[in-house]
């Protein structure tokens, strides 16, 4: 089969033909009709992230925003047939039995594996994957809309879950990409009044077009101004990876409320004590989410409440892709078609 193949940090991706992966008894094969390119496969691919840089399977296929079709499946799997359309997100598998997994946060079981990380992705025609952790995608959605919501989608859907954010409370949006541009439909759908950030007026055309309540340009308006002038947001939803967007947004939240980090910045993060304990505000971190969290977020799609603005590459143009991400030049998500 063919897959994009990274042998070595910093390097391009190379398109070659590997062997096609053969499930065991509790997997399933599958056809991959869309792969999601997500800036975490950036991050991995340029080795900017140590601790993952130990444990980077090598060579690796990244990719773990994936969906497709079942064409095969190991003697023990019951629970999905032939032909049955899949998704397989950022956690490839867990264990089920620490305590991260047994109190409901498998996204944390510290000993799981990473699709397009530990195991390989899915730059590539097929994939197989445990058929525990793959989940149905919904008649109503492509795999090409779908795709980005096994890692993007479910993202966001679980920070502001955990923000706690309530029907007519205030929400900030600070960056309009793949993940913002879900984080303005999420918000909206769980009854929030949304305010879209970033210096890309492109970009907050897209979220007026989504819904957003209101827009402000950081590169031309003060944020902070604007956003006390309605009362402080009770959550603040950073999905940008700048550093400045973080500076902006803690002093946007008003008293007990919440910050959400999501974007990862290169540079450490940080925020004064005395502010945070003046106004109780909350810094509250969120990771990917788990299969009953993408159950939700594929529910929620299935009923029209969200819609994935993608661009669809072939897997030929993957090392473009990438260098767009880098650039800051995608609105929305970038999919992979091997097909």
């Amino acid at each position: 089969m063919k897959a994009a193949v990274l042998r070595e940090f910093k390097k391009a991706l190379a398109i070659e033909d590997v062997g096609r992966p053969q499930p065991g008894a509790d997997e399933i094969l599958i056809r991959i009709e869309a792969c999601g390119v997500c800036h975490s496969d950036v991050h991995v691919a340029d080795g900017d992230w140590p601790q993952f840089a130990k444990i980077v399977k090598t060579p690796l296929i990244l990719g773990h925003e994936i969906a497709g079709v079942v064409v095969e499946k190991g003697a023990a799997v019951e629970e999905l047939k032939i032909s049955d359309r899949v998704g397989v997100p950022w956690i490839y598998w867990t264990c089920g039995e620490c305590e991260f997994c047994r109190e409901g946060n498998e996204n944390l079981c510290r000993k799981q594996k990473i699709t397009g990380v530990t195991v390989d992705g899915g730059y590539a025609e097929f994939v197989k994957a445990p058929a525990s952790h793959a989940l149905r995608i919904p008649d109503s959605l492509s795999s090409v809309q779908a795709a980005p919501l096994f890692c993007a989608g479910v993202t966001v859907y679980r920070a502001l879950k955990h923000s706690g954010i309530l029907p007519g409370q205030r929400l900030a949006v600070f960056g309009i990409g793949g993940l913002g541009h879900l984080g303005v439909q999420f918000g909206q759908a769980l009854g929030a009044e949304v305010v879209a950030i970033d210096i890309s007026e492109e970009k907050l055309a897209l979220a007026r077009s989504l819904g957003s309540s209101a827009t402000i340009n950081a590169s031309t308006d003060n944020v902070i101004k604007a956003l006390r002038n309605r009362g402080g947001v009770h959550v603040a939803l950073v999905t940008s990876a700048a550093r400045a967007s973080y500076e902006t947004a803690f002093h946007c939240v008003r008293p007990t409320g919440t910050l959400m980090v999501v974007g990862l910045p290169a540079d450490p993060i940080c925020f004064p004590a005395i502010l945070m304990a003046a106004g109780e505000i909350r810094i509250q971190a969120s990771t990917v989410g788990t299969r009953e969290d993408l159950r939700e977020v594929l529910a929620m799609a299935a009923a029209g409440h969200v819609r994935c603005q993608v661009a669809a590459r072939p897997l030929a143009e993957v090392n473009e892709a990438l260098d767009q991400l880098r650039r800051g030049q995608v609105s929305g998500r970038l999919v992979l078609t091997p097909s």
